[in-house]
């Protein structure tokens, strides 16, 4: 029986494919589950529709995503730390800090998204990279200066 999968199942196929199965594992087990259509000429045409939906989505998304990386680039962020006599950091800049200063500037960003190998622990300018969905990344300039 050809079935078009409303979801994807190991080792049967993947969501969107018209797949061919047996006949009892389609009437009772895929159909009653609700992770199968049949393939009629009406599910077949929905089912494409759907697709295309759902491709224009990503496309659109991914151009957003773009365009945040992009203003990500172009931000200068300047991180104001302790420092003692000897121009000793007291503490750390972390990924959590910079992705603060990223939300001050009107960018939401969660601290895990902040790719950060080490904290950190010396004044001085440092690009820092910034992971966004879609494999996108950005690069964001961070200075790291002595508070007045």
């Amino acid at each position: 029986m050809k079935l078009i999968l409303k979801e994807t199942i190991e080792r049967v196929g993947n969501m969107g494919e018209v797949v061919d199965v047996a006949n009892g594992y389609a009437r009772n087990y895929l159909l009653p589950k609700g992770l199968g259509l049949l393939t009629t000429p009406r599910n077949v045409k929905a089912q494409e529709h759907l697709k295309k939906v759902v491709e224009d989505k990503i496309k659109k998304e991914k151009r957003q995503i773009e365009d945040i990386a992009q203003k990500i680039s172009a931000l200068s962020l300047t991180i104001p730390v302790q420092v003692g006599e000897a121009g000793q950091l007291f503490g750390s800049v972390t990924a959590r800090d910079i992705a603060d200063a990223i939300l001050t500037q009107g960018i939401e960003m969660d601290r895990h998204n902040v790719l950060l190998e080490k904290p950190i622990k010396e004044l001085g300018s440092f690009y820092v990279s910034v992971k966004m969905p879609h494999d996108i990344t950005a690069q964001v300039k961070v200075e790291v200066t002595p508070n007045v």
